[in-house]
């Protein structure tokens, strides 16, 4: 458990320096995806009952569990994963 903590940590903190405008939420999904497969884990969210993607991103008024996809952020964006 202490090492998937500290893997899921070093990935929200990789991805809260890659949110910027002009990248889109699957270009964040792939960074995270990379990085938890290059520490040796599996990403649990994917595949998970049929969920397509590693992280779940929430982007200004949507809630929660959004898929990530094309949509590119831009300036001003409230960005949640």
């Amino acid at each position: 458990m202490r090492e998937a903590g500290r893997i899921v940590a070093e990935t929200l903190l990789l991805l809260r320096e890659a949110v910027r405008p002009g990248i889109t939420t699957a270009e964040l999904d792939a960074l995270a995806e990379r990085h938890i497969r290059r520490r040796g884990a599996t990403p649990s969210f994917k595949g998970y009952r049929g969920f397509p993607a590693t992280i779940c991103v929430a982007v200004n008024d949507e809630v929660v569990h959004g898929i990530p996809g094309p949509r590119v952020l831009r300036e001003g964006d409230i960005v949640g994963i």
